[in-house]
């Protein structure tokens, strides 16, 4: 063994090591410079519907500018399926090769989202991406891409490190908090906000996080400036996915939502075909968060 391939060992055995017990991971300088100003000019162009039809999105306006266009949307979901470049960002090695390490050889993504959170808007509450998507492996995992320098001030994610460990979903509940949009908040859960850890990263740094940490926003307070970050999900591919209820007469036990993009490794269930459902939508600031 050479000591290339002992210290890039050692290298992901540290990465696995601390995923495990924290439940998340920051790859620092995951993406370059020029391929987050791509991002980012990508971004303008979805929001002004250059790269398709988004259901919810603002008419555009005469004249507006690149940032007052894009300033006018919280969230786009499924921008991977209008965008060649998030697809392919979605495959990029920087994030999948690292996932590998974290969730196996075998990898397929079910979401994409593309957060703009420009000054006054909402964040999330305390909440864990496993109860809307449910791996049932515990493989769900958010590669968490910043688009902007992400700071306490403009609403980075905050963490509760380990809390992914018990493998529990705690209750959720409504809640009537202004800073949050009105995704429901998780609550019950044996940790003190005291011990929680904002997430600060440079633009191109992605946080890798398990689906049952408990995470939250708070609303970007930057006197202007956006929080840009694209979101994807994956999960091993080696499990099914009962994101959708089964076709009538079918046992829940077989659900399996097929509208999918393998990213690593091989597909075993590849003879089902994929699907092509859910569509490319905007999320209102005061309204839910993950399809459910």
């Amino acid at each position: 063994m050479t000591v290339r391939t002992i210290r890039e060992n050692t290298a992901a055995d540290d990465l696995a090591s601390r995923f495990d017990r924290d439940g998340y991971a920051v790859l620092e300088g995951a993406l370059t410079p020029d391929e987050v100003a791509e991002l980012r000019a990508e971004t303008v162009r979805i929001c002004r519907g250059e790269r398709g039809a988004v259901e919810g999105a603002p008419p555009s306006v005469a004249g507006e500018s690149d940032d007052d266009t894009v300033r006018r949307f919280l969230c786009v979901h499924y921008p991977h399926k209008l965008s060649a470049l998030m697809l392919d960002t979605m495959r990029h090695p920087a994030v999948v090769g690292p996932l590998t390490q974290v969730i196996g050889p075998d990898i397929k993504s079910m979401q994409s989202m593309l957060f703009v959170k420009s000054e006054g808007k909402p964040g999330q509450a305390w909440h864990q991406d496993e109860m809307f998507i449910p791996t049932r492996d515990r493989s769900l995992t958010a590669a968490w891409i910043a688009l902007d320098d992400a700071t306490v001030d403009n609403g980075c994610l905050w963490v509760l490190p380990g809390s992914h460990r018990p493998g529990v979903i705690y209750p959720n509940r409504q809640h009537d908090d202004a800073r949050y949009d009105c995704t429901v908040e998780s609550y019950g859960f044996p940790y003190d906000d005291a011990v929680a850890v904002p997430v600060e990263m440079a633009a191109g740094s992605v946080l890798l996080f398990n689906g049952y940490l408990l995470h939250k926003s708070l609303p970007n307070t930057g006197r202007q400036g956006f929080r840009r970050a694209l979101v994807n999900h994956y999960m091993s591919a080696s499990s099914l996915l009962p994101w959708a209820p089964p076709e009538a007469e079918l046992p829940m036990a077989q659900a399996d939502f097929r509208d999918i993009v393998l990213v690593a490794g091989r597909d075993p269930y590849a003879y089902k075909g994929t699907t092509d459902i859910r569509t490319p939508r905007v999320r209102r600031d005061r309204s839910g968060g993950c399809d459910r």
